[in-house]
């Protein structure tokens, strides 16, 4: 596994490659909070891919946003979608985790020349709002960054603490918290602190309304696969009957575990990518 770092035009982002350099790239992409390092359980039983797996912008190693910049949804798509082309990268596959599965939704759908494959790991659909919300949506937002600097994050003894902190806020075991932690952890007075941009938690000044989430899905050409995860999040089988109708070509499996079922259950993930990417 080698390291690596990719410089953007505004800022550059941390990752790392596995596998045949020369085979087709295989992208991966986080979900929120996460990093790259999600991906290492999964990327022990797919050797034979080229797996990239990236820090999203303000996740991980990547660089924070500038500070007059703010984390809004469809920038993700850009930075993405530049990242492929300043790296000549053709036609890839697309794995991608909750959030990651939603800009690999979007990037295939508005630039279909450059992706080949996508798998989504409990990840379906997009996150919409109503219409009727859209006041309340800014004003929140703006309330949100005037908060943001006010702010403090938390601060850890060991790399233990941290991990024992993430692992009580979501659905997988120790040792998968120990993955994300370590890379996901910097340096501080005190101990250690997260290294992700807390202004990651702040709320969306917009969201796509459902049509315009539709039509996206609607115009993805290539081929997805749906890894759903049976005791995942309520909001992506939800989803599932929502929009599943909206993909052209879309096959759907359903594995056992939580939301982070690609670090908890990496073998039976992987099998199933392995099959569709390599089919």
């Amino acid at each position: 596994m080698s390291a690596l770092v990719f410089s953007l035009p505004a800022l550059s982002l941390a990752g790392w490659q596995q596998g045949p350099a020369s085979a087709r790239v295989t992208l991966c992409l986080h979900g929120w909070l996460d990093n790259a390092d999600s991906f290492l359980p999964l990327a022990v039983y797919l050797p034979e891919l080229n797996l990239v797996a990236i820090d999203l912008p303000g996740h991980g190693q990547s660089q924070h946003r500038s500070s007059d910049a703010h984390y809004h949804f469809l920038d993700w798509i850009y930075d993405v979608a530049t990242l492929i082309k300043t790296q000549g990268w053709q036609q890839v596959d697309i794995i991608g985790h909750s959030m990651g599965g939603m800009i690999g939704s979007v990037l295939a759908a508005v630039m279909p020349q450059m992706v080949r494959k996508l798998v989504l790991i409990d990840s379906i659909g997009l996150v919409t709002g109503e219409a009727c919300n859209t006041t309340q949506q800014v004003r929140t937002a703006i309330s949100h960054r005037w908060q943001s600097p006010n702010k403090q994050k938390p601060v850890y003894s060991d790399l233990q603490s941290a991990a024992l902190a993430r692992q009580n806020q979501s659905d997988f075991d120790i040792n998968c918290a120990l993955v994300l932690a370590k890379r996901g952890t910097e340096a501080c007075t005190g101990g250690l602190t997260w290294s992700a941009d807390m202004r990651l938690r702040e709320s969306s000044a917009y969201r796509l309304i459902q049509s315009q989430a539709m039509q996206l899905l609607n115009d993805i050409q290539c081929p997805v696969l749906a890894v759903l995860a049976k005791d995942g999040l309520e909001m992506m089988q939800k989803a599932k009957q929502e929009y599943q109708a909206h993909y052209r070509q879309l096959e759907l499996v359903e594995i056992q575990g939580g939301h982070h079922c690609h670090m908890m259950q990496p073998k039976i993930t992987a099998d199933a990518i392995r099959q569709f990417l390599l089919s």
